[in-house]
């Protein structure tokens, strides 16, 4: 049996689950999300949880089991609480801000680089700290924006200058070494 998928995922008061054969659907103070779970699963409602199930021993099955009830307690957690993927701004001349919605950064290009917010999420930006928090309900969209921003100016291996992610460590590279004159 799965170490995971064995689990059950508690429910939080506020928080209304449907399950309609297999198409699920979480609500909460911050969204809903509602996702399709594979036919070699099923889950229920018991005691205030989901518990998630397999039908049978097939390997699929087995590999399914863990996998889905991870997706449906990151939906549970999203719409209480909600993610947030934090990127740094490094480098002299590199700024970053927001005008309404969308997200206006300066990074060394000819051009003002502009980011427009997909569906449910929203960007935060310290303007002192050059630091953007990407913010949503589903860990899978606050993932792709984020690296969908970073992929804008990847940090570099010498300077270190870029978007990176809060926390990331650039593997840094020596400079040219002067050569020797004979």
């Amino acid at each position: 049996m799965s170490r995971i998928g064995k689990l059950p995922i508690p429910v939080e008061p506020g928080v209304t689950v449907t399950i309609e054969g297999q198409d699920v659907t979480v609500s909460g103070p911050k969204g809903t999300l509602s996702r399709i779970i594979r036919p070699e699963i099923t889950c229920r409602l018991e005691n205030g949880s989901i518990v998630v199930s397999r039908r049978n021993e097939s390997k699929l099955c087995r590999s399914l089991h863990g996998l889905s009830r991870t997706l449906l307690a990151n939906m549970v957690e999203g719409v209480t609480k909600g993610y947030t993927k934090t990127l740094e701004i490094v480098g002299v001349g590199y700024r970053v801000s927001l005008q309404g919605k969308k997200l206006v950064m300066s990074l060394g290009y000819s051009h003002p680089v502009e980011i427009i917010p997909p569906a449910g999420i929203e960007f935060a930006v310290e303007e002192k700290a050059n630091r953007i928090h990407v913010k949503g309900i589903d860990p899978q969209i606050v993932g792709d924006v984020a690296a969908e921003i970073r992929f804008k100016r990847p940090p570099e291996p010498y300077k270190g200058k870029g978007v990176k992610y809060q926390g990331e460590v650039i593997r840094r590279k020596v400079g040219k070494a002067g050569g020797k004159k004979k």
